[in-house]
């Protein structure tokens, strides 16, 4: 019984690993995306995962939620902050902070 519930716990543990690699790369690809829609200049690259909780779907499963965050630039000087809502692998909403557009 020990053998089995430890490779049931390693086999949750690397699907919660895999799915959160590609559930970040999801989130990377949607703030980059809103970036470029909105011609400003997507910093570092990269999101960054603030929180995580359980959410039921339209169809009533529980799904894990992960709120991602990202910084931006209009101007080069200030950045500013962009939120990413995922449920489960999907975007749900992704939002940016009002930001200054640059002159001419």
């Amino acid at each position: 019984m020990g053998d089995g519930l430890l490779f049931v716990l390693l086999v949750a543990g690397l699907w919660y690993w895999w799915d959160t690699l590609r559930t970040k790369e999801i989130a990377r690809l949607a703030g980059l995306s809103a970036c470029q829609q909105a011609s400003v200049q997507f910093l570092d690259d990269t999101v960054e995962r603030k929180s995580i909780w359980l959410r039921r779907n339209r169809r009533g499963s529980l799904q894990l939620c992960r709120l991602y965050f990202f910084e931006f630039s209009s101007d080069g000087a200030e950045r500013y902050q962009g939120r990413i809502t995922m449920l489960g692998q999907k975007v749900k909403e992704v939002e940016m902070d009002a930001y200054r557009i640059p002159r001419g």
